[in-house]
């Protein structure tokens, strides 16, 4: 198995405390973690775009592009690019060019996005979420693929002998599609040969299955090679400690806390917005949140893989407010005491 950092830039006030940290410490820690996670020898790096609520990742571009200059050899992904809110030729340009400043590392994850705001925040109709997603993904494949393109849809203006620059750096980058609540999302995966990014962040292990199942099925149905079909799995966060008891003694008050502050009412029993995993034993007992000893840890990640047969797992270190000294610890001590283990257990030839 691979293993990614993924950080959605947070902005919350301290569930704890209410400090807000200042902008410019938040982001100059995101590019911290990530340079840490190359020295640690994760296999990427990845950043979210949000447009709407507590976060600082509206432009992820240029948070990687930060990235790129200080890494060389660990992959740069998104969380997701919420292409149905973009330009696709503005989204060919930005990440071709990263894709060149990084000299090939950069692949993208796309998604409608995890909050409902955005699309009012850009002028577009909610209700047509997935023609937006499905139109201007097929477009961003053509812009990538082929030059001098000719193009026509409902969305955009037209286009006319249009070629995109600069051109990605070896080929078009891999896309990811993001699925969390969706069928929508797994049938255009497969339709495209594309792989799977499952959310595995909130609701049960079996919602997810039944996601990916429908993924592999319909991946296979269009004729392509069963073997190309990779899926990959986030985690609701990461906090490590030698044992269970110590885990909750140490973590509890935290996690609670940032449930009830993240807690979206007008969301209410809309799935995969808020997390039934009220308390910290429910989530170690049976949440996608990675909370525990490393041995749990390990347990949890195999019995995620068990159901998925994924090739990567991403984790979050920054998702409940610990300082940046907690965070680095925390990654270190997955970097070194869970990783190696998954790994062995269960290799994948993902980007070998």
């Amino acid at each position: 198995m691979k293993f990614q950092l993924l950080s959605i830039v947070n902005h919350a006030p301290h569930p704890l405390t209410g400090r807000l940290q200042p902008a410019a410490e938040r982001l100059a820690e995101v590019l911290d973690l990530g340079v840490e996670a190359e020295r640690l020898g994760l296999d990427a790096v990845a950043v979210g775009e949000r447009h709407a609520g507590p976060f600082l990742s509206s432009s992820p571009t240029v948070l990687l592009g930060a990235l790129a200059a200080r890494t060389e050899r660990i992959k740069l992904l998104t969380g997701v690019t919420v292409v149905a809110i973009l330009d696709p030729v503005r989204v060919a340009e930005d990440y071709a060019t990263l894709d060149q400043l990084s000299r090939g590392r950069v692949e993208l994850v796309v998604g409608k996005g995890a909050e409902a705001g955005h699309f009012s925040l850009f002028g577009l109709d909610e209700a047509r979420q997935w023609d937006l997603q499905r139109e201007k993904y097929e477009l961003l494949r053509r812009l990538w693929r082929e030059e001098n393109v000719d193009w026509q849809g409902e969305f955009r203006p037209p286009l006319k002998d249009v070629t995109t620059v600069p051109r990605p750096f070896d080929g078009p980058p891999r896309v990811w599609h993001g699925s969390a609540t969706s069928l929508n999302s797994t049938e255009l995966a497969a339709r495209h040969g594309d792989p799977l990014f499952t959310a595995n962040a909130v609701q049960p292990r079996e919602s997810y299955a039944r996601l990916i199942d429908h993924y592999r099925e319909r991946f296979a149905a269009y004729g392509h090679d069963p073997a190309r079909a990779h899926v990959a799995a986030g985690s609701g966060g990461l906090l490590i400690a030698d044992s269970e008891r110590e885990a909750v003694a140490r973590y509890k008050e935290l996690y609670e806390a940032k449930v009830r502050q993240s807690f979206r009412p007008h969301l209410e029993g809309k799935a995969g917005y808020n997390t039934p995993y009220r308390t910290i034993e429910e989530a170690i007992a049976d949440g996608p949140q990675l909370i525990g000893s490393p041995q749990q840890i390990i347990d949890k990640i195999l019995g995620y893989h068990a159901l998925y047969r994924h090739d990567l797992q991403s984790v979050t270190v920054d998702a409940f407010g610990l300082s940046p000294g907690e965070q680095r610890e925390t990654l270190q001590r997955f970097a070194e005491e869970i990783a190696p283990v998954v790994r062995a257990a269960a290799p994948s030839s993902l980007w070998e």
